[in-house]
Formats: C-alpha cells, structure tokens, sequence
C-alpha cells in the first residue's frame, strides 16, 4: 500500500528520488538492436520470424496487413461502437484548436518572411496489443495526425493468438479513416515501419506508446525516422486538501495503477486523507480485477503530507507527473500557474480516465519527468515548420558586413565571400 511520509521528515526527498528513479522507461537496447537489425536487413522474412516467436502466429505476407474488407466488415456492440462515435467528436473538436495559420512580414527593408505549417507526408502508429486491445490509443493518434493533413497514415498492432485484430481496434481505423493496417507488434513492427520491407512502405515518424521493447527500438530508429516521445510507464499525482473524497482519490490512484509499473502518488496537506485514502485502498482492492498489478504499484507508490497548498504544489512540480489530478477546492487558479504536468485535471469529475477516453485532451503524454520539456502528443507532432525568407537587395546589404564578420569569426570563409561576392557585385 502507499507509503506516508511527510515533508517536515528530511528522509522525505531522498525517498522520493528514489522513487521517481524508477519510473523511467526500461531499457532493452541490446535485446532490442538485433531485431531492428535483423529487419532492417531480411525485411519480411525477420518479420514473420519475430511475429512467430514471440507472438506465438504463423502468418505468410499476404496477411501481414488486413485487408479492407475486414476493415469495413467488423462491428463491435452498440453501446461501445456509440462511445467510441462521441469520443472521435470530441477529441476531434479539441484537436482542431490547435491548428496553426501560416504567416507572413516584410521587413523594413522590404524582405519577405514568413513560416509555413506542412503536414509530414507518412506516420505509422503503434497501437499496443496484447493483454488488451488499446482502440483508444488509435484515436488518439490518429485524429491529431488527419486533422494535420497527414496524407499516409499506416498502423501496426500485435496479433491475437490466432491472427486476429480486436474488433474495436477494426472499427477505430475506420472512425479515423486508416485504410493501412498491419496485424505485427514489438520492436519488429517499429523497425519495419522505420526501414520499409517488401509488404510495408517506410514512414517518415513513428508515434504511440508501447512496452519497454517499443520504447527502445523508437530510441533506436530515431533519426531514420522522427519519433514522439519514449514512453515510460503511465503515472498520476494526486494534489489533495481536506475537502477531498478519499473514495475518489483512491479510486482514481487505483485506476492509473492497473498499468503495469505505473507511478502513483498523492501529495496532500492533511494527514487524515492520506491515513482515510490508504484505507480505502485497502477496502477496495480486493474487489478489482486486476488487484494484483494494481496492488504491485500501490506498494511502490508514496502518499506525501505537505505543510500548506503552496509546498505542495513545489512537490508536484519536481515530480512532473504524466497525469495530475487537483482535488483541492479552488482547482482552476492551480492549473494555470502549474509548470510541470502533461495533463492537468480539475475537481472531484476530473479523473485521469475522463482524459483517456475522450473528453478532449489527448491521453498520449510525457512520462518519467518528460513534462518538464515535452507535451502531450498533438496536431504540432504531425507538422513540420517551414521558414521562408526572400531577401530584397537592400536586405541584404545591411545584413552582410554583419554576415561577413560573424563567419570570418568562425573560419568560414568561404562561407564569408558568398557574403562578399554579392557585395561586390553590386558596387
């Protein structure tokens, strides 16, 4: 169960490094590197190989990639297939703020700059598989990618046992319009996507989360291609204060940790929520499905009493979660002034599942203290910034003694008499 501690305690920060140290994303790069390889080399033939080791299906090339009509053909029930319909709506209507204008200024010597927003031509998504089927991770990549204008989206998802695709994730590619969907998984499937092989074109950036194996073949392929973001495991902070539910608070804790390794925390100023939420935890536990993954979290999970609101929030700020949830009683001022969370949720309605499934924002997120420099995956990811300049003859001419010195200064001189020869072209 979670561990109490308290600020006031000067063991409290050395625990919680400790802590947070192992959130980061696994490393497996030396396992991982050979299966890269193997595909970057043999193509299909390594694919298929590593599709029957370690996902346990004999598959040839003609069913690497599923066809259209099982696209188009599969249902799912109709409660689920409505949700997932409103979900899209919404994620989709959030997305599309983000979207950004070309622009455009003339200098006053009358140069003409600008920037202009193009979408990346191809992405591949990696839809984790497995012990479940993740449907919602495809909208969350998806929508943001068409919304961009990508022109080519392409998405990977590990077989069931008999080569099957869940039906949910069938319907998700057609709700996002992905007509490119292949049935592989694990570092293979990044490495295939990276490097092309006979059955699948090469992308130009690989996004989506995935396990360890995931994560290190993206490390290993960046560079071939543009990645996200290395996934850690997923986590939550929880601020609260006394007018806090500890039924909520332990639910939503609880929730985060059926994720395998996930990082749980709460930070609070009242020492009896944290003593109330490590009951309820205690109460509620057995009656969850996966109380045995939920349980391996908690007992690395820390419950941290502050002395007031504002030291608090200092503890929330080094911790950098992926999610953090404000059960506090005025929420709204504490998440704008919050530097440091991928996604913040407001109030007792704010759950971090509210978030994964569809009210907006996207649920693909910086881990492992990555929120301090990245964001939640967006529109943005999917763009490329292009920047314009046309120079006028006077532009230039102020410009260039300036340009001449600065490269002379670095030993460019060649660099220094693309300057100059245009200088004295024009006397």
């Amino acid at each position: 169960m979670l561990e109490i501690l308290r600020t006031s305690d000067q063991a409290t920060s050395e625990r919680l490094d400790e802590v947070l140290s192992l959130r980061r994303a696994e490393e497996t790069t030396a396992s991982v590197s050979d299966i890269v390889e193997a595909v970057r080399t043999t193509g299909d033939v390594a694919l298929l190989e590593f599709t029957a080791r370690f996902d346990r299906v004999e598959l040839d090339v003609t069913r690497l990639r599923v066809s259209q009509d099982a696209i188009d053909a599969a249902t799912i029930d109709s409660r689920t297939d409505a949700a997932m319909r409103r979900a899209v709506e919404r994620i989709d209507a959030f997305h599309r703020n983000e979207r950004r204008t070309d622009w455009w200024t003339v200098s006053p010597d009358g140069a003409v700059l600008g920037q202009r927003y193009v979408p990346i031509d191809s992405v591949g998504i990696y839809v984790p598989g497995g012990a479940a089927p993740y449907a919602s991770s495809l909208l969350m990549n998806a929508i943001p990618a068409r919304i961009a204008g990508v022109s080519r989206i392409a998405a990977v998802t590990p077989p069931g046992p008999d080569g099957a695709i869940d039906p949910s994730i069938l319907v998700a590619a057609r709700l996002c319009g992905i007509r490119e969907l292949y049935r592989i998984g694990g570092a293979q499937a990044i490495a295939a996507l990276a490097y092309g092989t006979s059955s699948i074109v090469c992308v130009d950036k690989i996004v989506g989360p995935g396990n360890a194996y995931v994560a290190a073949a993206k490390r290993l392929v960046y560079g071939t291609v543009g990645i996200d973001t290395i996934a850690g495991p997923s986590e939550v902070a929880v601020l609260a204060d006394s007018s806090a539910d500890p039924r909520l608070v332990a639910a939503d804790l609880a929730a985060q940790a059926e994720h395998v390794g996930a990082f749980v925390v709460l930070v609070t100023t009242s020492a009896d929520l944290a003593s109330t939420v490590v009951e309820e935890l205690a109460r509620c536990l057995p009656e969850l499905e996966r109380s045995k993954t939920i349980r391996s979290a908690l007992s690395k999970g820390l419950a941290i009493v502050a002395s007031s609101q504002e030291e608090a929030i200092d503890w929330v700020e080094r911790i950098a979660p992926e999610h953090l949830e404000l059960h506090i009683e005025d929420p709204l001022p504490v998440a704008r002034s919050v530097r440091t969370a991928g996604v913040v949720l407001c109030g007792s309605y704010g759950p971090a599942a509210v978030c994964d499934y569809g009210i907006g924002p996207n649920h693909v997120l910086p881990t492992g203290g990555a929120a301090r420099f990245a964001s939640a995956l967006g529109v943005d990811d999917f763009t490329r910034r292009m920047s314009i300049a046309c120079p006028t003859r006077e532009a230039f001419a102020a410009v260039a003694p300036d340009g001449i010195a600065l490269a002379e200064a670095e030993h460019l001189t060649a660099h220094a008499a693309a300057l100059r020869i245009r200088s004295e072209i024009d006397r």
